[in-house]
């Protein structure tokens, strides 16, 4: 009655009702329903369409309900909504944040003239201007042991008399404010107010009619971690800039939303580095390109995922190497490792190192099968056995090998120079990191050349029916959709030179699945051919 549906259809259908219901949700969160009629009781009208003279002013406090005294250390005594500017101030420290304690900041919108605190319509937001995070360990070189510490990190050395806070969280200044405020004159229906703007609206009874006062807003997206500074006793003065400048109330509604978000992944165990990396996608983007990032990254992930269920499918059915560059899935295993084990030692976000991870163990998967390796437990300690290869492998070894050897005259000098460069003029950590930065260097800059041998098997064999097509092209759709993220993301140019360099790749493969078109003889991705299939029922029909 029913039609077997495959799974791929399956997942195609689950994405495209994510995609769907994604475009709703955002729609949700963008649009506000106004009051229809102003005049009706439930409207609640701007306090800014009055155009009342307001007033900026900033203080510091030890704690967020300014018990204990507060400063003021800025003002911006004829506040105009409309008007965007940045401002650098140098904020003196109180004794108590300098030994590894906290401070906050309070912003006030209030009226011209009178103090914040006497102002009955007064706004204000408490934000913290200080956070805790592990410093990043000291930097020596190799050979002189020269050590080369930033002036933050020398401080610290002195003050703490050892290495030993290096594992301990320090606090950090916050060198960025960046506030905003609503200045559009949105007339909001009370039967239809957003649950994200409701804690930042503050009303009050003007005759008749009920105001709302402005919605004043900080951006804690801005606070990067590259604008972190870190605070010690030596740290009297600390510069702040405070940026201002308008925004939407749709923009609004969409910040809110985004910035709960990263809040809830900090109480989850999150470091201030992991929601840096999150904060990073929202804060370097304009909002249209990065509503093409969501749908972009959404394509990515749908393509990622068939790519990895075709991989799985092709090599778990695979009984013959014919054809297949061994020496390609041994470079892809090595490669996957060390960028892991980079990845892990540069402290990387488990949003990135957990799929790093699983893709080492399904590569180490790859060369058990790729090198019929059998394991066979004796007590605890295993057993490799190697299966044999017959006359068609052995003659792909032979291609494999001799493009591997033409290669490495060009891969290993150029692997090895730079590492020796790398050991004489750069700084690490430890020899260990030197080891790992020097091989992924390797990895990043020349893993592209491990993809050649391949071709040099295809033109030797005049075929391309022994690659996993399916996963190759959903992996090529990635590397186009790789090409979009360089332009509207921010990341090495090393990394986006790699983008395109692997196009190229791409082409060639494309133009050998044309060079060399489908035929009956020809073996397919599992290393079979069309007649080899059917010569079991010829010789049926024959009996």
């Amino acid at each position: 009655m029913f039609q077997k549906t495959s799974f791929t259809t399956l997942i195609v259908g689950v994405f495209v009702v994510y995609v769907l219901h994604t475009c709703w949700v955002m729609y949700g969160i963008v649009y506000t329903k106004p009051c229809e009629n102003p005049k009706f009781e439930n409207c609640l009208k701007p306090y800014l369409a009055g155009k009342t003279r307001l007033q900026l002013s900033i203080y510091t406090a030890l704690r967020p309900n300014a018990d204990g005294g507060h400063t003021l250390i800025h003002k911006e005594e004829d506040f105009d909504v409309e008007s965007k500017f940045e401002r650098i101030v140098n904020v003196s420290l109180p004794k108590k944040t300098r030994k590894n304690g906290t401070l906050y900041a309070m912003v006030f919108v209030h009226q011209a003239g009178i103090s914040p605190w006497q102002d009955p319509r007064q706004v204000h937001l408490v934000t913290q201007l200080t956070t805790y995070m592990i410093p990043k360990a000291l930097e020596v070189s190799l050979i002189s042991g020269e050590e080369a510490p930033k002036p933050e990190q020398l401080k610290r050395k002195t003050t703490t008399g050892g290495d030993s806070a290096v594992d301990r969280p320090v606090s950090h200044w916050r060198s960025r404010l960046t506030l905003n405020v609503v200045s559009e004159d949105f007339v909001f229906d009370r039967d239809f107010l957003p649950s994200d703007v409701h804690r930042y609206l503050k009303v009050f009874q003007n005759g008749k009619k009920m105001v709302y006062l402005p919605l004043l807003f900080v951006d804690e997206l801005s606070n990067r971690v590259k604008d972190l500074m870190e605070i010690n006793s030596t740290s009297i003065e600390l510069p702040l800039t405070i940026s201002y400048d308008t925004i939407s109330l749709g923009k609004l509604r969409f910040w809110i939303h985004m910035q709960d978000a990263v809040y809830s992944l900090q109480q989850f165990g999150f470091t201030e580095k992991d929601a840096d990396e999150i904060k990073g996608i929202f804060v370097d983007t304009n909002l249209y390109l990065l509503a093409l990032t969501f749908f972009v990254a959404a394509f990515h992930l749908l393509f990622d995922f068939l790519a990895f269920k075709n991989d799985i499918s092709f090599w778990k059915q695979k009984k013959s190497m014919v054809g297949m560059s061994s020496k390609a899935v041994l470079w892809r295993c090595f490669s996957t490792i060390v960028i892991f084990m980079y990845l892990f030692d540069e402290q990387t976000s488990l949003l990135v190192l957990i799929p790093a991870g699983i893709g080492s163990l399904i590569e180490v998967w790859k060369v058990k099968k790729a090198f019929k390796i059998q394991i066979i437990w004796k007590g605890v300690r295993p057993t490799f056995i190697f299966g044999k290869s017959d006359e068609s492998e052995r003659r792909t070894e032979e291609y494999d090998t001799l493009a591997m050897k033409y290669l490495s005259y060009l891969l290993y000098p150029m692997c090895i120079g730079g590492a020796v460069y790398a050991l004489v003029f750069l700084r690490y950590k430890s020899w260990y990191s030197w080891i790992i930065n020097s091989l992924v260097n390797g990895v990043y800059a020349f893993g592209f050349l491990f993809m050649l041998p391949q071709l040099f098997v295809n033109y030797k064999f005049k075929s391309v029916a022994h690659l996993p097509w399916k996963a190759f092209m959903y992996k090529a759709f990635n590397t186009f959709i790789d090409d979009i993220f360089a332009f509207i993301i921010t990341m090495p140019t090393s990394h986006r030179l790699a983008c395109f360099r692997d196009d190229v790749v791409f082409l060639v493969y494309l133009y050998q699945r044309w060079l060399y078109p489908v035929d009956k003889t020809r073996m397919n991705e599992y290393g079979l051919s069309y007649d080899e299939e059917e010569k079991p029922k010829g010789k049926a029909h024959e009996d």
